[in-house]
């Protein structure tokens, strides 16, 4: 019988599992490592890339904010230019407003009233002046409301009796009378007459088509 004694090959091959299992074991560390450090690189370099963007973002914005003011600035000068330029055409507009007045008064003033003084403050016109009768401030008040194309809204402020001394004869009596009333501006005129304007074919369409139901 022959014994053969295979203790050592045993050994020898428990030695090789261990180490092949410590080589698995260091390679694995090693591949571990290896994808940690890949995974940290690219980690890096998108923080990196994502700083970048944010930078230029932040540039960009500041950019912008700063176009933004500049912008404010520009519509604020812009809106002051406007705001001079009206001040200039409304006075050029307004600087005619006493002639009309004048003609105006002129027109619409009847006989037997005589006007004495005449203020004007912007629209506001005072008025005073005496008249023969009553009858006369009232066509006068008439005349300012409904005939005058610059004038409007005529309000009695006061009426007085007053005593008018005649040579050689007895005193006449005449009438202390004072008016506010408003004065419209050229534009309001324009627009009123560009209204005037507009209705009258409709008005006439208007007649016409009553007239022909009526025949």
């Amino acid at each position: 019988m022959i014994l053969i004694n295979l203790l050592p090959h045993r050994e020898e091959r428990r030695r090789r599992r261990k180490q092949a299992f410590f080589i698995g074991l260091g390679l694995a560390a090693l591949g571990g490592a290896f994808v940690v450090g890949v995974w940290y690189l690219v980690l890096t370099e998108q923080v990196r890339s994502q700083q970048s963007r944010n930078e230029f973002l932040g540039s960009e914005i500041r950019r912008l904010e700063a176009q933004i003011k500049d912008i404010a600035s520009l519509r604020n000068e812009i809106e002051a230019l406007k705001a001079r330029q009206k001040v200039v055409e409304d006075f050029q507009i307004d600087r005619n407003m006493p002639v009309h007045l004048l003609n105006e008064l002129a027109a619409q003033t009847p006989e037997g009233v005589y006007l004495t003084s005449i203020r004007q403050d912007g629209q506001g016109v005072a008025v005073g002046g005496q008249a023969q009768t009553n009858e006369r401030v009232s066509e006068f008040l008439r005349n300012t409301a409904y005939n005058s194309v610059w004038l409007e809204r005529p309000e009695l402020v006061e009426i007085k009796v007053a005593q008018a001394p005649q040579a050689g004869r007895e005193t006449k009596r005449l009438f202390d009378f004072s008016v506010r009333l408003t004065l419209r501006r050229p534009q309001d005129v324009e627009a009123r007459a560009a209204a005037g304007a507009a209705s009258a074919p409709a008005t006439s369409a208007s007649g016409a088509a009553v007239a022909a139901s009526g025949t």
